[in-house]
């Protein structure tokens, strides 16, 4: 965790830097150092380093007591869920449209969906066979850059989870803030965008190193760019080797049946 985001209401949270570890057996961001969560280097701040540490630390342990509970509702629920990150303009919500109607009569989906404003992305996924429930960060919480467990379960409510087999959580569009969150989910997916350029695996390490599956996104573009995927791919692999990667249009279709092979072969191995 880095420096903290101050909000115009006065609320606050911390930006994240190449500190936080991801567990790839449980999904979950576990504790480091003897028992101690590394929260970062934070010797830059000379007058108030040793309190802000204490502030993150109590932070993110009642971030991941609500984790848990939600945890234990999808597991009493009978459902699996992922946490889909990405920068804004990826793709997420073209591809979750792209996903809904590919599982349509297999799988019974839910969407947690995350902005900071606006209904605009849940009602595109109005009317495509989903339970959709929105949750505007904007709305109680500041405003924040990113879903965490409390504001997934503030979504819960409005889901019937114990009628549904998936829960998609699309967070907060951004590459830093999502991916320091444990939100209770089983996986984490990181959709990136062809157009964003090889280097944001180097840039932002603990987005692409969350990630148990990378969907690269918008490959139907990929003629009019001057992008070498071969050098993200090096790039991605450099920050979390073995990571699986799926090539994706949304626009087009392609890549999308193996995606949503991925999301089920994740409910029948969870």
């Amino acid at each position: 965790m880095g420096r903290f985001h101050h909000h115009a209401d006065g609320t606050s949270h911390s930006h994240g830097d190449d500190h936080l570890h991801h567990d790839a057996d449980d999904h979950d961001h576990g504790d480091d150092h003897g028992g101690r969560r590394d929260v970062g280097d934070h010797r830059g701040y000379t007058e108030t380093g040793v309190a802000r540490v204490a502030v993150l630390e109590d932070i993110l342990a009642e971030n991941d007591r609500i984790a848990a509970i939600n945890r234990s509702d999808f597991r009493t629920a009978g459902l699996w869920s992922v946490n889909i990150m990405s920068s804004p303009g990826a793709g997420k919500t073209a591809l979750l449209k792209r996903t809904l109607a590919t599982l349509a009569g297999q799988r019974r989906v839910g969407v947690l969906e995350g902005d900071i404003a606006t209904s605009l992305d849940a009602d595109e996924l109005g009317g495509l066979g989903a339970a959709i429930s929105l949750v505007n960060t904007g709305d109680g919480f500041g405003g924040e850059c990113h879903l965490d467990a409390v504001m997934v379960r503030s979504g819960l409510g409005r889901l019937p989870l114990a009628d549904l087999d998936l829960l998609l959580i699309e967070n907060v569009g951004n590459l830093v803030c999502p991916a320091e969150f444990d939100v209770g989910q089983d996986a984490r997916a990181m959709i990136y965008s062809v157009t964003e350029g090889e280097e944001k695996p180097l840039k932002y390490p603990v987005m692409f190193r969350a990630a148990d599956v990378v969907v690269v996104n918008k490959v139907d573009l990929l003629p009019h760019l001057d992008v070498d995927v071969d050098r993200f791919l090096a790039n991605l692999h450099g920050v979390n080797p073995g990571v699986q990667v799926i090539r994706t249009s949304a626009r087009t279709g392609e890549g999308v049946d193996e995606w949503c092979d991925w999301l089920c072969r994740l409910g029948a191995t969870r």
